[in-house]
């Protein structure tokens, strides 16, 4: 007997269809994958089952969960359920934590909720669920706060939280998606570890077929809100049945057009480059030994290269990619840029700042909501000595957005009204406008789906064609790396441990710490 059974689900939200007719079901100790683009349904049919709905929403159908109709519980009913016999993981555990209380307190709160222990017996029981979840008790005490953990020992947090109570079914929602390539295994290791132990049911929601493929026991493939495909992991990735489920398999195995570039013009060079920052203060009286991010860093990047740089989080690759921007003054090293050389401990000089622009991994937290496009893309003018003015200023937004597959009247839009894929799209509209040489993109496709990143990758290969542009790729997937650089550098603990192009590279590598990362990447499995 199925342990969830969801039979003919409707939704909509103020008259919008959402969702049409879906229907699943999961046995106990069952994981299933639920995989769709940005706007498929998937997530609000996860918290249909959890009656998470906004206001305005109107729902049909029937959610059997055990031998309870979960459309017909009250809300009382259901807040019983949620923590206790349902668990979710959301995706960004760092808002889904409070972060003025300890992780003791927030994996206790749900076992004093729904088991009715003291605060004594509550905080005992969070500590074996930490220690269930790899966080042992002498490097996390239940005192410490979400800030002070990494995002992987945050997401185990979060974990925590939601199988405190020994739940029957577990909802995990994109939960590894900004994770890097070790700790994304490490959690869906950790995942189902626990499935197996507990013998829960799982569904696991997420946009990357490789991710599912070892671990889910069944797929159901979502698009506008719809059951498009739906069976056994290995039948329905191996027959691929529907067009979508076959555009999927495509954009996620896509490599985009690469041109031969003849790479013997230095354009970047970094030479002995050290950053440090202080470190924890063991004692109120002592001096906190400074921490170093970026130890001896040297490299070269040629013009019109594409250069990738990888590693896991906390390695000192987004504190390197801030001190080539100049958002951050080395210790010692130095920075040479198209002949330019920034001078030994002080900033970059604004007209060798102007020849570099970034592509942040979220584009809608690095653009201001209440400006319209025109004003967020023409940012990058104030390095220019003349920035251009009335119509030329008017052409060279119409021309950027042009480069990017947009309309020069989304001009005159706000952020908001874009897709994920459109609003990337504008935040490489913004790099291009004050024409740079360099572009850094820092996790510039991580967070998107598959297809858009596919769209994204096409996009970076034409400019670079065009603009003759050179690209400080930084990203922890690999799958990425490998379709659009030309070189790779791999990062452990502030150094560069390996370099080379990058087929010799992630081919064979010759750095233990690199196989690991490529034994870590999630392969899509048919």
């Amino acid at each position: 007997m199925s342990l969830l059974d969801i039979k003919g689900l409707n939704l909509s939200i103020h008259s919008t269809q959402i969702l049409r007719d879906v229907s699943l079901s999961l046995e106990e100790g069952k994981v299933l994958g639920l995989i769709g683009e940005s706007g498929s349904g998937k997530s609000m049919t996860a918290l249909s089952v959890m009656q998470l709905l906004p206001n305005g929403a109107e729902m049909s159908g029937q959610i059997m969960f055990a031998d309870r109709d979960l459309t017909a519980q009250t809300e009382s009913q259901m807040c019983a359920l949620r923590g206790g016999d349902i668990g979710m993981i959301f995706q960004e555990p760092m808002t889904a934590l409070n972060p003025v209380q300890t992780i003791g307190d927030q994996v206790a709160e749900s076992v004093r909720i729904h088991k009715g222990f003291g605060r004594r017996e509550a905080l005992i029981e969070a500590r074996k669920v930490l220690d269930k979840v790899e966080l042992p008790a002498a490097e996390f005490p239940l005192n410490r706060y979400p800030h002070q953990l990494s995002g992987g020992q945050r997401q185990r947090v979060g974990i925590a939280v939601s199988i405190a109570c020994n739940p029957k079914l577990l909802i995990a929602d994109e939960p590894t998606t900004a994770l890097d390539v070790t700790t994304q295994a490490e959690i869906l290791a950790l995942i189902k570890r626990l499935v197996l132990e507990d013998r829960m049911a799982a569904i696991f929601v997420t946009h990357d077929l490789a991710v599912v493929s070892d671990l889910a026991d069944s797929i159901a493939i979502m698009k506008s809100g719809e059951i498009v495909e739906a069976g056994p992991t290995r039948k329905v990735l191996a027959e691929a049945s529907h067009p979508y489920t076959a555009a999927l398999l495509e954009a996620s195995a896509h490599a985009p057009e690469r041109f031969d570039v003849s790479a013997d013009t230095p354009l970047l060079e970094v030479r002995s480059l050290t950053c440090t920052y202080p470190g924890r203060r063991q004692h109120l009286l002592h001096k906190p030994d400074p921490k170093i991010a970026v130890n001896k860093v040297s490299f070269t990047l040629q013009r019109g290269e594409s250069l990738g740089l990888v590693g896991e989080s906390g390695c000192g690759k987004s504190t390197l990619a801030r001190t080539i921007l100049g958002l951050i003054t080395p210790q010692s090293g130095q920075i040479a840029l198209d002949s330019g050389t920034v001078p030994n401990g002080q900033p970059m000089p604004r007209h060798m700042r102007a020849k570099m622009q970034v592509v942040f991994q979220d584009p809608f937290s690095s653009f201001n909501p209440r400006h319209r496009v025109a004003r967020l893309i023409t940012e990058p003018f104030h390095l220019l000595p003349n920035p251009p003015k009335g119509a030329e200023r008017e052409n060279a937004i119409s021309d950027a957005l042009a480069s990017v597959g947009l309309a020069p009247s989304d001009a005159r839009k706000y952020i908001h009204e874009f897709s994920g894929g459109q609003r990337q799209r504008i935040a490489i509209a913004r790099a291009l406008i004050a024409r740079p040489e360099l572009i850094l993109l820092d996790e510039a496709v991580s967070a998107l789906d598959v297809s858009i990143r596919a769209q994204i990758l096409d996009l970076l290969s034409d400019l670079a064609q065009k603009f003759g542009l050179s690209y400080l790729f930084i990203s922890h997937d690999l799958h990425v790396v490998r379709a659009i650089t030309d070189r790779v550098l791999v990062m452990k603990s502030g150094k560069i441990v390996e370099s080379g192009s990058t087929e010799d590279v992630l081919h064979n590598p010759v750095h233990p710490y690199t196989r690991s990362l490529l034994a870590a990447t999630p392969v899509l499995s048919i």
